[in-house]
């Protein structure tokens, strides 16, 4: 099983970014796609989520800057990230969970300053 993620680096305060997260090895479908962030010295925070149904679910704190999206023929989920402030800095992570079965990448970095 591997979560790849790539596309993080460092941007002035109002860029963009745009993060992928390849996967393999699990059946892609069957599984809520997620990028969750961790900031230092803070707890890890769900950033996006997409459902098996599509469905889309955004921290307050991202709602309306952030857009995540997913490709089945690829096996790859997608953070696009615009109007990025500093509070946004923190490594973010690729997440996938079935019932009690849960991957997690290795984690892009995001800086903003």
């Amino acid at each position: 099983v591997q979560l790849v993620e790539s596309g993080g680096g460092l941007v002035r305060p109002g860029g963009s970014l745009r993060l992928s997260c390849a996967a393999s090895g699990f059946t892609f479908s069957s599984y809520y796609m997620s990028w969750v962030r961790q900031a230092p010295g803070k707890e890890r925070e769900m950033v996006s989520t997409i459902g098996r149904d599509e469905i889309v679910k955004y921290s307050h704190s991202v709602k309306d800057r952030f857009t995540i999206a997913k490709d089945m023929p690829s096996a790859t989920v997608t953070l696009q990230m615009n109007d990025l402030k500093p509070d946004d800095t923190a490594v973010y992570y690729c997440s996938a969970l079935c019932t009690i079965t849960h991957y997690w990448g290795q984690g892009t970095q995001v800086t903003v300053s």
